[in-house]
């Protein structure tokens, strides 16, 4: 099974320029620069993407968690900077206030 596969595209010379000037300021050849941007990319679409079906209602944040790649923590953080509701309200307040006063009557 083949580890990394070639991806070709086409870019406007404005991204090639870009590209060049990123290449020349980390010393990195192109191939290196192209996945090293790619894999940012890919992974604050994952970000954006998660939170927003978390913030829709769709998923758990600790699914949405794990389907980004970051732990719970970082999910939660992001969410908070991107202004996605959490998904808690006054009923689920009730129910966590239940539980503890059932456990701690249980003591």
């Amino acid at each position: 099974m083949k580890m990394e596969q070639m991806v070709g595209t086409r870019l406007p010379s404005d991204l090639v320029r870009a590209l060049e000037l990123i290449e020349n300021v980390e010393q990195a050849d192109r191939s290196t620069t192209v996945r090293r941007l790619l894999s940012k990319a890919i992974h604050q679409w994952k970000m954006e993407h998660y939170a927003s079906l978390y913030g829709q209602r769709k998923t758990t944040l600790a699914r949405a968690a794990s389907e980004a790649g970051v732990s719970l923590w970082e999910m939660m953080d992001y969410a908070r900077a991107s202004r996605v509701p959490f998904q808690y309200d006054l009923d689920d307040l009730h129910q966590d206030l239940k539980i503890i006063h059932r456990n701690k009557s249980q003591q």
